[in-house]
């Protein structure tokens, strides 16, 4: 249940286990078929545990009341932050999650003097909530947009 005041979201984030493999598995099907469909690309869910695997010590589980209702996949490199895969029940979609879940990483960026960038397929409604949280487009690949957010 969300609270009814957006700015009461208490979020807590935990380092991912392999028992969570299935959870993000299912997590990832139902927040990214879509899009990657769209951008033409049909993954079995080989492909999709290959992609949660990847990586897999810089991901974090995003727990609402004990629940997981997301993920987050933080790359800390010397130069900057970059978020490697930013997914939420679509349950959770359009209740202030991710613009919490940004808010906090960018203020933790901010303390330590670090820009945070991601990457976000073309078809992808995401991008939205990127540009409002301040993230500019300075690239593409083809497939996706390169965004970064830059400290104020």
């Amino acid at each position: 249940m969300i609270p009814k005041h957006k700015e009461k979201l208490v979020l807590t984030f935990n380092k991912a286990a392999p028992e969570d493999i299935n959870f993000l598995l299912e997590l990832r099907k139902l927040s990214m078929t879509e899009h990657l469909l769209a951008a033409g690309l049909d993954y079995d869910d080989e492909q999709h545990k290959a992609r949660i695997l990847e990586y897999y010590n810089d991901t974090y589980l995003l727990n609402l009341a004990d629940k997981a209702i997301g993920v987050v996949k933080l790359g800390q490199m010397a130069d900057r932050w970059h978020i490697r895969q930013f997914q939420i029940l679509p349950d959770y979609h359009g209740k202030g999650v991710g613009t919490k879940v940004l808010s906090l990483l960018q203020s933790k960026a901010q303390s330590v003097n670090m820009p945070i960038t991601l990457n976000v397929l073309y078809q992808n409604p995401a991008r939205r909530l990127y540009e409002r949280m301040g993230f500019k487009v300075i690239g593409e690949n083809g497939l996706e947009y390169q965004m970064k957010w830059s400290l104020q």
